[in-house]
């Protein structure tokens, strides 16, 4: 599944590709994907053009700018009505932007074929729908009054479980309202964790998985967070002395700042907008590892996987404690 790192590499990729260019179409092959209904979809966006692409945990926020409001005897600052688009990728959904130069992929790994066609030079593959491409919206961009370049943006989703919806300005407002301190923005202060933690008898695992407690963090993470931190998946959240609360905040800041410098870990099979693969995978020290020598050099102990919170749960049974 997309964590935090891997949404906000797909988001700084896409900002660079797609803001400015209008949506000149949108085919929906699979309507359940789309949370309102397919006209008022269309209606919203289909002549529109991408403003600038936010982000809170995993949820993409694409503004879309509607109308452009002026009066001829005024040299104030231009009012914009907008509304937002909001994708979540969910367990396997996948965003692929291509036009004749550029090609951008985010979310749910590429197969290796994909990645082979790419790397061999084939990448005009990439600019017609796959299987699992479900909605497909063509951009074109406008150079002094006239259509320069045509490109497409792909939503893919093997499992079908991703969302796309378009809100106002008030429903975004609820939606954000919703999410818990995330690691990287100013709300998250070891004292706001801190209160997160108190009184919470769930275990640490099922609390940082918890997007409206902290927002952001998935599976990956909190396992490479809880190993760092030396702690035990299953300890009772309201359990951990100062210390450990310490040592797990600093962790959760360190780690995905450190995946999101290196493109996250799901992107390990395709190419980023700049052509880097993304390799945080080889940085990983426990999730995936069962079975394997613990990394800690004074540890002879090997990585268990168990399940926790209902998740795949990779830890040192020796290391943490």
């Amino acid at each position: 599944m997309p964590e935090l790192p891997e949404v906000e590499t797909i988001r700084r990729g896409l900002q660079k590709q797609i803001v400015g260019k209008t949506i000149s179409k949108i085919i929906i092959k699979k309507p359940n994907l789309v949370k309102q209904s397919e006209q008022s979809f269309r209606k919203e966006l289909v002549g529109k053009q991408f403003g600038k692409i936010d982000r809170i945990g995993k949820l993409l926020i694409f503004t879309i700018i509607l109308s452009q409001n002026r009066t001829d005897n005024t040299q104030a600052d231009t009012e914009i009505t907008k509304r937002y688009l909001l994708i979540h990728l969910k367990m396997t959904g996948q965003l692929v932007y291509c036009d004749n130069k550029s090609f951008v992929a985010g979310g749910h790994a590429n197969s290796k074929k994909e990645e082979e066609q790419f790397m061999n030079g084939k990448s005009e593959t990439f600019c017609k729908p796959g299987r699992f491409t479900h909605i497909i919206f063509d951009l074109k961009e406008q150079h002094r009054g006239k259509t320069s370049m045509f490109s497409r943006l792909f939503f893919n989703d093997m499992r079908q479980f991703g969302t796309l919806k378009v809100v106002n300005k008030e429903e975004l407002k609820e939606i954000k309202n919703k999410y818990g301190i995330e690691p990287g923005r100013p709300n998250f202060t070891f004292q706001k964790f801190q209160k997160a933690l108190k009184n919470r008898k769930t275990n640490i695992k099922a609390l940082l998985l918890n997007q409206a407690v902290i927002s952001g963090l998935g599976n990956i993470y909190v396992d490479e967070s809880l190993f760092a931190a030396k702690i035990h998946p299953q300890r009772p959240a309201n359990n951990l002395n100062i210390n450990e609360q310490k040592r797990l905040f600093n962790a959760i800041k360190r780690i995905i700042k450190l995946a999101i410098k290196n493109n996250g870990t799901t992107f390990s099979d395709f190419i980023d907008s700049k052509g880097n693969k993304g390799n945080f995978k080889q940085k990983l020290k426990v999730y995936g590892r069962q079975k394997l020598k613990c990394t800690r050099k004074d540890c002879l102990n090997t990585i268990k996987k168990i399940k926790v919170a209902g998740r795949g749960t990779h830890f040192c049974p020796e290391c943490q404690k």
